[in-house]
Protein backbone atom coordinates (compact mmCIF):
# COMPACT_ATOMS: atom_id res chain seq x y z
CA UNK A 1 0.00 0.00 0.00
CA UNK A 2 1.25 3.21 -1.14
CA UNK A 3 1.74 6.27 1.87
CA UNK A 4 -0.24 8.20 -0.82
CA UNK A 5 -3.47 5.90 -0.08
CA UNK A 6 -2.64 4.95 3.56
CA UNK A 7 -5.38 7.43 4.89
CA UNK A 8 -8.07 6.57 3.08
CA UNK A 9 -7.32 3.13 3.20
CA UNK A 10 -7.26 2.47 7.23
CA UNK A 11 -9.31 -0.48 7.70
CA UNK A 12 -12.72 0.64 9.69
CA UNK A 13 -11.82 -1.33 12.77
CA UNK A 14 -8.66 0.39 13.02
CA UNK A 15 -10.18 3.99 12.85
CA UNK A 16 -9.76 6.37 15.77
CA UNK A 17 -12.70 6.14 18.53
CA UNK A 18 -11.10 8.17 21.22
CA UNK A 19 -8.56 10.58 21.75
CA UNK A 20 -6.30 7.68 23.48
CA UNK A 21 -6.20 6.40 20.03
CA UNK A 22 -5.44 8.68 18.41
CA UNK A 23 -2.25 8.66 20.16
CA UNK A 24 -1.53 5.12 19.45
CA UNK A 25 -2.05 6.23 15.78
CA UNK A 26 1.39 6.43 14.02
CA UNK A 27 2.57 10.22 12.83
CA UNK A 28 -0.31 11.92 14.71
CA UNK A 29 1.88 12.74 17.93
CA UNK A 30 4.46 14.82 16.45
CA UNK A 31 2.12 16.74 14.03
CA UNK A 32 -0.19 17.29 17.49
CA UNK A 33 3.13 18.29 19.04
CA UNK A 34 5.01 20.39 15.90
CA UNK A 35 1.02 22.36 16.21
CA UNK A 36 1.21 22.70 19.78
CA UNK A 37 4.57 24.24 19.86
CA UNK A 38 3.46 26.53 16.62
CA UNK A 39 0.23 27.75 18.12
CA UNK A 40 1.90 28.53 21.56
CA UNK A 41 4.62 30.36 19.21
CA UNK A 42 1.66 32.48 18.14
CA UNK A 43 -0.01 33.49 21.04
CA UNK A 44 2.62 34.60 22.87
CA UNK A 45 4.12 36.35 20.24
CA UNK A 46 0.77 37.74 18.91
CA UNK A 47 0.09 39.37 22.96
CA UNK A 48 3.86 40.65 22.50
CA UNK A 49 3.44 42.28 19.44
CA UNK A 50 -0.21 43.86 19.95
CA UNK A 51 0.98 45.40 22.98
CA UNK A 52 4.36 46.56 21.67
CA UNK A 53 2.62 47.87 18.64
CA UNK A 54 -0.10 49.27 21.18
CA UNK A 55 2.49 51.42 23.89
CA UNK A 56 4.39 53.10 20.69
CA UNK A 57 1.55 54.00 18.72
CA UNK A 58 -2.03 54.20 21.34
CA UNK A 59 -3.76 53.08 18.20
CA UNK A 60 -6.22 50.56 18.43
CA UNK A 61 -6.58 49.84 14.83
CA UNK A 62 -2.38 49.27 14.52
CA UNK A 63 -2.79 47.23 17.68
CA UNK A 64 -5.30 44.99 16.11
CA UNK A 65 -3.56 44.74 12.83
CA UNK A 66 -0.37 43.63 14.42
CA UNK A 67 -1.76 40.35 15.85
CA UNK A 68 -4.39 39.42 12.80
CA UNK A 69 -2.75 41.05 10.20
CA UNK A 70 -0.87 38.15 9.25
CA UNK A 71 -4.42 36.88 8.57
CA UNK A 72 -5.53 39.38 5.84
CA UNK A 73 -2.70 37.81 3.78
CA UNK A 74 -4.41 34.33 3.57
CA UNK A 75 -6.55 35.83 0.96
CA UNK A 76 -3.31 36.01 -1.39
CA UNK A 77 -2.19 32.43 -0.27
CA UNK A 78 -5.83 31.43 -1.16
CA UNK A 79 -5.73 32.65 -5.10
CA UNK A 80 -1.81 31.69 -5.60
CA UNK A 81 -0.44 29.29 -3.33
CA UNK A 82 -3.09 26.59 -2.61
CA UNK A 83 -2.32 23.63 -5.05
CA UNK A 84 0.93 23.36 -3.40
CA UNK A 85 -0.63 22.50 -0.25
CA UNK A 86 -1.62 18.70 -1.82
CA UNK A 87 1.60 19.76 -4.50
CA UNK A 88 4.55 19.51 -1.86
CA UNK A 89 5.62 17.04 0.51
CA UNK A 90 3.66 17.78 3.87
CA UNK A 91 6.89 17.30 6.54
CA UNK A 92 9.10 19.33 4.25
CA UNK A 93 6.17 21.90 3.88
CA UNK A 94 5.27 22.22 7.48
CA UNK A 95 9.34 22.34 8.58
CA UNK A 96 9.56 25.03 6.16
CA UNK A 97 6.53 26.99 7.33
CA UNK A 98 7.68 26.78 11.09
CA UNK A 99 11.11 28.32 10.02
CA UNK A 100 9.44 30.98 8.46
CA UNK A 101 7.51 31.97 11.31
CA UNK A 102 10.52 31.76 13.58
CA UNK A 103 12.77 34.18 11.42
CA UNK A 104 10.04 36.46 10.44
CA UNK A 105 9.16 36.52 14.81
CA UNK A 106 12.85 37.12 15.51
CA UNK A 107 13.24 39.82 13.08
CA UNK A 108 9.89 41.72 14.80
CA UNK A 109 12.15 41.81 17.97
CA UNK A 110 14.84 44.27 16.64
CA UNK A 111 14.38 47.53 18.67
CA UNK A 112 13.42 50.24 16.41
CA UNK A 113 12.02 48.56 13.86
CA UNK A 114 9.42 51.06 12.07
CA UNK A 115 6.10 50.27 11.70
CA UNK A 116 5.58 50.02 8.24
CA UNK A 117 8.40 46.98 8.33
CA UNK A 118 6.40 45.23 11.21
CA UNK A 119 3.51 45.06 9.44
CA UNK A 120 5.30 43.97 6.64
CA UNK A 121 6.63 41.35 8.33
CA UNK A 122 3.43 40.33 9.77
CA UNK A 123 1.59 40.41 6.20
CA UNK A 124 4.51 38.15 5.44
CA UNK A 125 3.83 35.74 7.92
CA UNK A 126 0.23 35.61 6.97
CA UNK A 127 1.18 34.19 3.33
CA UNK A 128 3.16 31.55 4.61
CA UNK A 129 0.63 30.63 6.83
CA UNK A 130 -1.97 30.09 4.14
CA UNK A 131 0.02 27.38 2.64
CA UNK A 132 0.46 25.31 6.09
CA UNK A 133 -2.95 25.09 6.69
CA UNK A 134 -3.91 23.30 4.21
CA UNK A 135 -1.00 21.13 4.33
CA UNK A 136 -1.28 20.05 7.96
CA UNK A 137 -4.89 19.24 7.19
CA UNK A 138 -4.42 17.56 3.96
CA UNK A 139 -1.95 15.48 6.09
CA UNK A 140 -4.58 14.46 8.91
CA UNK A 141 -6.69 13.54 6.85
CA UNK A 142 -4.37 10.84 5.62
CA UNK A 143 -3.21 9.69 8.75
CA UNK A 144 -6.45 9.28 10.31
CA UNK A 145 -8.89 8.87 7.07
CA UNK A 146 -11.93 11.37 6.68
CA UNK A 147 -13.58 9.25 8.86
CA UNK A 148 -11.50 10.32 11.87
CA UNK A 149 -11.09 13.90 10.69
CA UNK A 150 -13.61 15.21 12.99
CA UNK A 151 -12.43 13.55 16.46
CA UNK A 152 -8.58 14.33 15.31
CA UNK A 153 -9.71 17.85 14.44
CA UNK A 154 -11.54 18.39 17.75
CA UNK A 155 -8.50 17.37 19.64
CA UNK A 156 -6.45 19.68 17.68
CA UNK A 157 -8.77 22.56 18.25
CA UNK A 158 -8.57 21.33 22.14
CA UNK A 159 -5.02 21.54 22.07
CA UNK A 160 -5.15 25.23 20.52
CA UNK A 161 -7.23 26.25 23.13
CA UNK A 162 -4.49 25.21 26.13
CA UNK A 163 -1.72 26.05 23.89
CA UNK A 164 -3.45 29.74 23.40
CA UNK A 165 -4.33 29.42 27.42
CA UNK A 166 -0.97 28.84 28.04
CA UNK A 167 0.82 31.24 25.79
CA UNK A 168 -1.38 34.02 26.47
CA UNK A 169 -1.08 33.83 30.17
CA UNK A 170 3.07 32.92 29.47
CA UNK A 171 2.88 36.25 27.81
CA UNK A 172 1.09 38.30 29.93
CA UNK A 173 2.95 37.05 32.83
CA UNK A 174 6.11 37.61 31.40
CA UNK A 175 4.93 41.34 29.84
CA UNK A 176 4.27 42.21 33.77
CA UNK A 177 7.08 40.55 35.80
CA UNK A 178 9.90 41.48 32.46
CA UNK A 179 8.33 44.42 30.56
CA UNK A 180 10.05 43.32 27.77
CA UNK A 181 7.95 42.64 24.83
CA UNK A 182 10.98 41.88 22.64
CA UNK A 183 12.03 39.21 24.92
CA UNK A 184 8.83 37.47 24.58
CA UNK A 185 9.07 37.83 20.98
CA UNK A 186 12.32 35.94 21.14
CA UNK A 187 10.72 33.25 22.89
CA UNK A 188 8.08 33.18 20.52
CA UNK A 189 10.63 32.25 18.05
CA UNK A 190 12.02 29.75 19.84
CA UNK A 191 8.69 27.98 19.89
CA UNK A 192 8.63 27.93 16.32
CA UNK A 193 12.26 26.12 15.97
CA UNK A 194 10.48 23.56 17.98
CA UNK A 195 7.93 23.37 15.85
CA UNK A 196 9.85 22.67 12.51
CA UNK A 197 12.29 20.32 14.44
CA UNK A 198 9.72 17.87 15.72
CA UNK A 199 8.14 18.08 12.25
CA UNK A 200 11.01 17.24 10.71
CA UNK A 201 12.11 14.26 13.10
CA UNK A 202 8.44 13.29 14.33
CA UNK A 203 6.99 12.91 10.68
CA UNK A 204 7.83 10.75 8.11
CA UNK A 205 8.68 11.00 4.43
CA UNK A 206 5.45 11.06 2.15
CA UNK A 207 4.88 12.05 -1.71
CA UNK A 208 2.39 15.08 -2.40
CA UNK A 209 -1.21 14.32 -2.31
CA UNK A 210 -2.06 15.41 -6.01
CA UNK A 211 0.19 13.93 -9.24
CA UNK A 212 -0.75 17.26 -10.98
CA UNK A 213 1.81 20.11 -10.75
CA UNK A 214 1.07 22.79 -8.41
CA UNK A 215 0.86 26.56 -9.95
CA UNK A 216 -0.80 29.97 -10.07
CA UNK A 217 -3.55 28.40 -12.74
CA UNK A 218 -3.74 24.83 -10.96
CA UNK A 219 -4.95 27.12 -7.80
CA UNK A 220 -7.81 29.22 -9.28
CA UNK A 221 -8.60 26.13 -11.02
CA UNK A 222 -9.56 23.93 -8.48
CA UNK A 223 -10.60 26.68 -6.05
CA UNK A 224 -13.30 27.15 -8.96
CA UNK A 225 -14.41 23.70 -8.68
CA UNK A 226 -14.66 23.94 -4.91
CA UNK A 227 -16.60 26.96 -5.18
CA UNK A 228 -19.18 25.72 -8.31
CA UNK A 229 -20.97 23.37 -5.57
CA UNK A 230 -24.11 25.55 -3.55
CA UNK A 231 -23.25 23.48 -0.69
CA UNK A 232 -20.03 23.99 -0.69
CA UNK A 233 -19.99 27.67 -1.05
CA UNK A 234 -22.88 28.09 2.10
CA UNK A 235 -20.36 26.19 4.31
CA UNK A 236 -17.41 27.92 3.30
CA UNK A 237 -19.46 31.35 3.84
CA UNK A 238 -20.40 30.09 7.86
CA UNK A 239 -16.83 28.67 8.09
CA UNK A 240 -15.46 32.28 7.42
CA UNK A 241 -17.90 35.31 8.24
CA UNK A 242 -19.79 35.19 11.80
CA UNK A 243 -16.67 33.85 13.36
CA UNK A 244 -14.12 36.28 11.46
CA UNK A 245 -16.41 38.90 12.70
CA UNK A 246 -15.96 37.97 16.48
CA UNK A 247 -12.47 37.21 16.29
CA UNK A 248 -12.65 41.27 15.24
CA UNK A 249 -14.11 41.58 18.54
CA UNK A 250 -11.50 39.81 20.17
CA UNK A 251 -8.72 41.86 18.39
CA UNK A 252 -10.27 44.73 20.32
CA UNK A 253 -8.82 43.55 24.08
CA UNK A 254 -6.12 45.27 24.00
CA UNK A 255 -7.09 48.62 23.50
CA UNK A 256 -10.55 47.58 25.58
CA UNK A 257 -8.68 46.41 28.44
CA UNK A 258 -4.45 46.66 28.37
CA UNK A 259 -4.08 45.39 31.57
CA UNK A 260 -6.17 42.23 31.75
CA UNK A 261 -5.90 41.57 27.53
CA UNK A 262 -4.00 38.37 28.50
CA UNK A 263 -6.56 37.00 31.21
CA UNK A 264 -8.97 37.61 28.23
CA UNK A 265 -7.65 35.93 25.39
CA UNK A 266 -7.04 32.94 28.10
CA UNK A 267 -10.50 32.90 28.51
CA UNK A 268 -11.82 33.23 24.76
CA UNK A 269 -9.46 30.38 24.65
CA UNK A 270 -10.56 28.27 27.38
CA UNK A 271 -14.26 28.75 26.32
CA UNK A 272 -13.33 27.68 23.17
CA UNK A 273 -11.46 24.36 24.58
CA UNK A 274 -15.24 23.40 26.26
CA UNK A 275 -16.89 23.95 23.25
CA UNK A 276 -15.00 21.38 21.24
CA UNK A 277 -14.48 18.69 23.96
CA UNK A 278 -18.31 18.53 24.13
CA UNK A 279 -18.80 19.17 20.50
CA UNK A 280 -16.04 16.70 19.44
CA UNK A 281 -16.07 14.23 21.65
CA UNK A 282 -19.38 14.07 23.07
CA UNK A 283 -22.12 14.90 20.64
CA UNK A 284 -23.46 12.00 18.92
CA UNK A 285 -23.07 12.56 14.79
CA UNK A 286 -26.64 12.33 14.56
CA UNK A 287 -27.19 15.62 16.35
CA UNK A 288 -24.31 17.81 15.48
CA UNK A 289 -25.56 18.57 12.47
CA UNK A 290 -28.21 20.28 14.63
CA UNK A 291 -25.88 22.40 15.94
CA UNK A 292 -24.19 24.47 13.68
CA UNK A 293 -26.76 27.41 13.68
CA UNK A 294 -27.45 28.11 17.72
CA UNK A 295 -23.55 27.59 17.99
CA UNK A 296 -23.12 30.83 16.08
CA UNK A 297 -25.52 32.40 17.67
CA UNK A 298 -24.00 31.33 21.40
CA UNK A 299 -20.44 32.69 19.32
CA UNK A 300 -21.78 36.59 18.91
CA UNK A 301 -24.34 37.32 21.32
CA UNK A 302 -22.48 37.71 24.58
CA UNK A 303 -20.00 40.72 22.96
CA UNK A 304 -23.26 42.50 22.31
CA UNK A 305 -23.17 43.20 26.25
CA UNK A 306 -19.79 44.71 26.02
CA UNK A 307 -21.48 47.88 25.37
CA UNK A 308 -22.30 48.14 28.36
CA UNK A 309 -18.26 48.28 29.45
CA UNK A 310 -18.20 45.15 31.55
CA UNK A 311 -15.27 44.51 34.17
CA UNK A 312 -12.30 42.33 33.38
CA UNK A 313 -13.99 39.43 35.18
CA UNK A 314 -17.87 40.02 34.22
CA UNK A 315 -15.78 40.63 30.34
CA UNK A 316 -13.87 37.47 30.92
CA UNK A 317 -16.65 35.27 31.56
CA UNK A 318 -18.30 37.24 28.42
CA UNK A 319 -15.49 36.13 26.56
CA UNK A 320 -15.69 32.21 27.28
CA UNK A 321 -19.11 31.60 27.31
CA UNK A 322 -19.33 33.18 23.21
CA UNK A 323 -15.91 30.66 22.34
CA UNK A 324 -18.02 27.94 23.09
CA UNK A 325 -19.49 28.66 19.86
CA UNK A 326 -16.22 28.36 17.88
CA UNK A 327 -16.77 24.72 17.78
CA UNK A 328 -20.08 25.60 14.75
CA UNK A 329 -15.97 25.16 12.61
CA UNK A 330 -16.18 21.28 14.00
CA UNK A 331 -19.64 20.66 12.78
CA UNK A 332 -19.42 22.55 9.04
CA UNK A 333 -15.94 21.14 8.74
CA UNK A 334 -17.25 17.68 9.12
CA UNK A 335 -19.55 18.31 6.08
CA UNK A 336 -16.76 19.90 3.72
CA UNK A 337 -14.63 17.01 4.26
CA UNK A 338 -17.42 15.04 3.35
CA UNK A 339 -18.47 16.64 0.44
CA UNK A 340 -14.79 17.56 -1.38
CA UNK A 341 -12.98 14.64 -3.26
CA UNK A 342 -9.88 13.03 -1.72
CA UNK A 343 -7.34 14.60 -4.24
CA UNK A 344 -8.64 17.82 -3.34
CA UNK A 345 -9.11 18.24 0.78
CA UNK A 346 -5.55 19.60 1.13
CA UNK A 347 -6.69 22.63 -1.03
CA UNK A 348 -10.28 22.18 0.30
CA UNK A 349 -9.55 22.30 3.68
CA UNK A 350 -6.85 25.49 3.13
CA UNK A 351 -9.43 27.15 1.16
CA UNK A 352 -11.53 27.02 4.72
CA UNK A 353 -8.32 28.03 6.39
CA UNK A 354 -7.34 30.69 4.22
CA UNK A 355 -10.46 32.08 3.80
CA UNK A 356 -11.42 32.37 7.42
CA UNK A 357 -8.37 33.94 8.51
CA UNK A 358 -8.59 36.46 5.95
CA UNK A 359 -11.88 36.83 7.07
CA UNK A 360 -10.79 37.68 10.51
CA UNK A 361 -7.86 39.87 9.49
CA UNK A 362 -10.86 42.26 7.58
CA UNK A 363 -12.87 42.00 10.65
CA UNK A 364 -9.89 42.68 12.65
CA UNK A 365 -9.32 45.80 10.96
CA UNK A 366 -13.06 46.94 10.74
CA UNK A 367 -13.21 46.27 14.21
CA UNK A 368 -10.05 48.76 14.48
CA UNK A 369 -11.22 51.14 12.60
CA UNK A 370 -14.81 51.40 14.90
CA UNK A 371 -13.28 51.68 17.94
CA UNK A 372 -10.64 54.45 16.32
CA UNK A 373 -13.79 56.51 15.35
CA UNK A 374 -15.78 55.58 18.62
CA UNK A 375 -14.56 53.03 21.83
CA UNK A 376 -13.67 49.13 21.76
CA UNK A 377 -16.78 48.61 23.73
CA UNK A 378 -19.51 49.81 21.12
CA UNK A 379 -16.84 48.54 18.46
CA UNK A 380 -16.95 44.98 19.47
CA UNK A 381 -21.34 45.08 20.15
CA UNK A 382 -21.37 46.22 16.55
CA UNK A 383 -18.99 43.43 15.01
CA UNK A 384 -20.98 40.95 17.35
CA UNK A 385 -24.36 42.68 15.94
CA UNK A 386 -22.81 41.77 11.65
CA UNK A 387 -22.63 38.65 13.27
CA UNK A 388 -25.84 37.72 14.18
CA UNK A 389 -27.17 39.08 10.80
CA UNK A 390 -24.85 36.81 9.13
CA UNK A 391 -25.92 33.91 11.17
CA UNK A 392 -29.42 35.10 10.50
CA UNK A 393 -29.23 35.14 6.58
CA UNK A 394 -27.54 31.47 6.52
CA UNK A 395 -29.80 30.20 8.51
CA UNK A 396 -32.41 31.30 6.20
CA UNK A 397 -31.04 29.80 3.44
CA UNK A 398 -30.01 26.62 4.96
CA UNK A 399 -34.31 26.17 5.75
CA UNK A 400 -35.01 27.20 2.15
CA UNK A 401 -32.56 25.14 0.55
CA UNK A 402 -34.06 22.31 3.10
CA UNK A 403 -37.60 23.16 1.60
CA UNK A 404 -36.32 22.57 -1.90
CA UNK A 405 -35.05 19.13 -1.80
CA UNK A 406 -38.48 18.02 0.34
CA UNK A 407 -40.48 19.40 -2.66
CA UNK A 408 -37.98 18.02 -5.06
CA UNK A 409 -39.90 14.72 -6.45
Amino acid sequence: MSSRRHGSQRPRSQRPRSYRHLFRTPEFTPLFLSSAAGIAGQTTGGLALGTLVYEATGSPLLSALSMFGPSLAQVLGASLLLSWADGLPPRSALTTVSLGFAAGTALLAIPGLPIWSVLAVVLAQGLIASLGGGVRWGLLTEILSKDGYLLGRSLFNTMSGIAQITGYATGGVLLAAIGSARGTLLLSALLFCAAALTARLGLTPRPPRASARPSVAATWRTNALLWASPTRRRLYVALWVPNGLVVGCESLFVSYAPRSAGLLFACAALGMLVGDVLVGRFVPPHRRGRLGVPLLLLLALPYVFFALRPGPVAAGALAAVASVGFAASLVQQERLVARTPDGLVGQGLGLHSAGMLTAQGAAAAVAGAVAQAGTPAVAMAVMAGASLAVTGWLAWGMRRERGEERATP
